[in-house]
């Protein structure tokens, strides 16, 4: 195999990592002892290079538009301050962040979440988001691969301990096969395009930066979580650090009220085009983002619900299994206790927004309802 492209991709990552954990160390967030106020409010969040900039996507990049927070924030004299995170790192740089208690609050995914609470971390889930993001699979342009099975035996792109990993499996084990069945590479996406493109890997799982890979004649998506049940998908949401929160409840709950603004105004109809170029103002096209979002199964609406239903709390006790039974982590995850369920539900209740977001079973009644008058 050749390894010029890994190798190259496991610099860019040292780089990052080295990056990351220095603005980390500079950050001066607010972790100030729990008997004192805090000055400074810190939420990370994955950002994107955009003409000379950090740029934000989804509800972190609205918040920051409709200034509400921070508006919020100054009244009691905090400072909000956003920690920019680069996609490659993610994941680690986020749970080390919350384990240096230099940031309160962050924007990121279900795996490196339940890593983080298995090592100690006192996590809380602030805020769940929507739905959940479709993972896919992208074979090689020139392989004559059609399905899964047909990859067996091949180097498969997959970054190991990222939210993508677990729907990746759930397509191996429902195909009677195994991981080992397949010679795993464990690379970050931006070396999995490299290594897809050169050849050192024959298919790479990744979010909808999949499309890219089609749009540039370098792969072909031969699945995607499109075609499978819909709580296989990943999950992102708000997070914060239990000792912040639980010391401070009414700035854990200003944070909550800000995110489910955010989603409230993107869940409109005719706010729709605005998120759509929200979103493609990182590095992400407009067209990716069209072709993540083509999905007739999900509401518009419902992309952004923040509710505490039955699909939220089974996806994060599948997580929290799955990740204990593969020796990803040492202990079992307390999902009862990751999920805080107290600020969303109060600031949808001060909002009077309880019944914008219908449960799943009541959401399925009224679509049938309409098929009927239809």
């Amino acid at each position: 195999m050749k390894p010029r492209s890994i190798l190259i991709g496991a610099l860019v990552l040292l780089v990052l990592s080295a990056a990351a954990a220095f603005q980390f160390r500079g950050a001066g967030s607010s972790a100030a002892s729990a008997s004192a106020a805090p000055t400074t409010l810190t939420i990370a969040s994955i950002a994107y290079p955009h003409q000379g900039q950090q740029r934000y996507q989804g509800q972190t990049a609205i918040i920051q538009q409709q200034g509400w927070l921070e508006t919020e924030l100054a009244k009691r004299g905090i400072k909000l301050a956003w920690f920019p995170v680069p996609t490659a790192v993610g994941g680690p740089m986020i749970n080390e962040g919350f384990a240096a208690k230099r940031i309160d609050f962050a924007s990121y995914g279900d795996f490196p979440a339940i890593i983080a609470a298995s090592g100690g971390v006192d996590l809380r889930l602030v805020v769940p988001v929507g739905r959940g993001q479709n993972v896919y699979l992208v074979a090689r342009k020139d392989l004559p691969a059609r399905s899964i099975a047909d990859l067996k035996g091949k180097r498969i792109g997959l970054h190991r301990g990222r939210p993508w990993e677990l729907p990746f499996s759930k397509l191996v084990e429902q195909n009677g096969l195994k991981l080992s069945d397949f010679r795993i590479v464990n690379i970050n996406p931006p070396a999995s395009h490299a290594a897809l493109a050169s050849g050192d890997v024959d298919a790479v799982v990744l979010l909808s930066d999949a499309y890219l890979l089609e749009q540039k004649g370098v792969g072909r998506i031969i699945w995607s979580t499109k075609q499978a049940p819909e709580d296989w998908k990943m999950r992102a949401e708000l997070f914060g650090r239990g000792d912040f929160v639980d010391a401070n409840p009414e700035l854990a709950r200003i944070v909550a009220e800000a995110y489910i603004r955010a989603a409230h105004w993107s869940s409109l109809p005719a706010n729709r085009d605005k998120v759509i170029e929200i979103a493609a103002r990182a590095e992400t096209p407009r067209s990716v983002v069209e072709a993540e979002y083509a999905e007739p199964r999900v509401r518009w609406r419902d992309r952004f619900s923040p509710l505490y239903d039955q699909a939220v709390i089974g996806h994060y006790r599948e997580v929290a299994d799955y990740t204990y039974r593969n020796g990803l982590v040492r202990s079992k995850v307390d999902v009862d206790k990751l999920l805080d369920r107290r600020f969303a539900g109060e600031a949808l209740r001060d909002l009077k927004l309880e019944g914008h977001w219908p449960q799943p079973q009541q959401a399925a009644e009224t679509s049938v309802a309409r098929s009927g008058r239809s």
